[in-house]
């Protein structure tokens, strides 16, 4: 029994009545509360120790200091490097580091999106992200993955493996000038209804659209077109292919306000076509294309006349709209079966 002073509080008394076994398991209970908080907070004492590790690291880097970077490392540590490098062991490490150092004056890293995992109580994985700066030359981007090991209470690193993250910044500034193409768009005649999605493919390296041809009693034709930035030649090309086995190539060239496009083609059934299209942005939910020159083995084909493609949900120009309600000159008059081909031939509309 408690010995209890009278004027206990109820609830404390209560907690002296428990049964035998219910008081066991209380104090187990605290002692895994107790046992838990600590591990949480050896955990934390881990991390902290660790991020004041990466910190040291990158102030030793950022002042050329080699020696003081390779101290950082294990005895037997590994780094890859975003090349593929490797160097094995402290020694031969801080000699990479002096080489590097040596070759690239003034070359400085940030380490951004660290994230540090403890596994053991002396083991823990860190993630992040490494920009390296090199006066006077692009910046390069990199993963990396590192395994530091703890050992007489001094956190060291394992191993690195970093991993080149590609430099799309070059590409998507390239089509920067194109964005207006994307979203979907409707080119809607008497004979034909033309649907197109053009949308970012990831890294914004990329435009992606594809299209549908609609025309009745035929099939329908579907496609894609991938459009993107040359690097080498410094222009804007597209590849193109349809559902019916046609494929082909565009190089895209700015002339005012126009885009004009040089097209090439194979055809399903093995014959040339080629055809320059022009497209001219007329406002935020309208362009005109239209596809002239247009040849298929080597004789020409009509021309297409500029029609106004439309963004899906958005209104027809109100000049397109007269032309259809008059006596219908002006605008495209293909028959169906060349609104079709036309697609085919010329491509990219």
């Amino acid at each position: 029994m408690c010995n209890l002073p009278r004027r206990l509080p109820a609830r404390a008394a209560a907690l002296c009545m428990l049964p035998a076994a219910a008081a066991v398991l209380l104090l187990a209970a605290c002692s895994q509360a107790g046992e838990k908080k600590g591990e949480q907070g050896d955990a934390a004492a881990a991390e902290s120790a660790i991020r004041a590790a990466v910190e040291s690291y990158v102030a030793a880097y950022n002042r050329g200091d080699a020696k003081a970077v390779a101290d950082h490392w294990g005895e037997n540590a590994e780094w890859v490097s975003p090349s593929g490098q490797t160097a094995v062991g402290r020694k031969a490490i801080a000699k990479a580091m002096e080489d590097l150092f040596a070759e690239n004056k003034g070359v400085t890293i940030e380490v951004s999106d660290v994230k540090v995992r403890l596994v053991t109580a002396d083991v823990a994985v860190e993630e992040g992200a490494v920009r390296v700066h090199t006066p006077g030359l692009p910046s390069n981007d990199a993963t990396y993955v590192a395994i530091h090991v703890q050992r007489d209470g001094k956190w060291k690193l394992d191993s690195v493996h970093e991993t080149e993250v590609p430099d799309t910044r070059q590409a998507g500034e390239g089509l920067r000038q194109l964005e207006w193409l994307l979203g979907e768009w409707v080119d809607s005649g008497p004979d034909s209804v033309i649907e197109t999605n053009v949308q970012w493919a990831k890294n914004k390296t990329f435009l992606t659209a594809s299209f549908r041809v609609s025309v009745p009693d035929m099939d329908d034709l579907e496609g894609t077109q991938v459009i993107g930035w040359d690097p080498k030649n410094e222009t804007v090309r597209s590849w193109m292919f349809d559902s019916d086995g046609g494929f082909g190539e565009g190089v895209w060239t700015q002339k005012g306000d126009r885009w004009v496009v040089k097209f090439s083609q194979t055809l399903a059934d093995g014959r040339s076509a080629s055809s320059t299209n022009i497209y001219r942005p007329i406002d935020a939910d309208h362009y005109g294309w239209q596809a002239v020159g247009r040849k298929v083995e080597g004789e020409f084909a009509p021309n297409i006349d500029e029609v106004t493609v439309v963004r899906k949900g958005a209104k027809p120009l109100a000049a397109d709209v007269k032309k259809k309600k008059g006596d219908g000159k002006g605008g495209d008059k293909q028959p169906a079966k060349d609104k079709k081909a036309a697609k085919a031939a010329g491509g990219e509309s």
